[in-house]
């Protein structure tokens, strides 16, 4: 099984149990975030973490195989349609260099690691309307000089 069709059964298997992200990733012991990205095929799971989601959603062991292959990160390269992930690209759009230059002011020459990161959806209640914060913590790794 690859990645695409694990992904379409363990959210179909989701919204049969009508589970949230939130109850997955409680029941196997880790972040709702991590927890979505493995089911959509962006990271993969231990072995012990693939079993558990797959007993959590009540789905086969062929599931659990491709849970656990490393996944090969790819998306489309087009300007994405839904509103939520445009937003997320305007935001880079419009700040990356802005933020760029800001962890670099006060880092040095580098990135922020994708690899050695996390990161946390909350919402914050407002009465102007709730909000949404998003905390992306990545390693910093300073580029090298030889």
């Amino acid at each position: 099984m690859d990645k695409l069709e694990m992904r379409h059964t363990l959210l179909a298997a989701k919204a049969r149990k009508k589970m949230s992200w939130d109850d997955i990733a409680s029941a196997v012991g880790m972040s709702p975030v991590w927890v979505a990205s493995a089911c959509y095929g962006m990271n993969s799971a231990s072995p012990d973490i693939a079993k558990k989601i797959c007993t959590t959603l009540d789905v086969d062991g062929d599931i659990a195989e491709a849970l656990v292959a490393f996944p090969t990160k790819v998306w489309d390269e087009a300007i994405p349609q839904d509103p939520f992930i445009y937003r997320l690209y305007e935001v880079v759009g419009v700040y990356g260099e802005t933020l760029k230059d800001v962890v670099q002011e006060q880092f040095g020459d580098g990135i922020m690691s994708a690899i050695d990161f996390t990161m946390e959806v909350d919402k914050v209640e407002d009465p102007k309307g709730d909000r949404v914060l998003l905390t992306l913590n990545g390693k910093f790794l300073p580029y090298k000089s030889w």
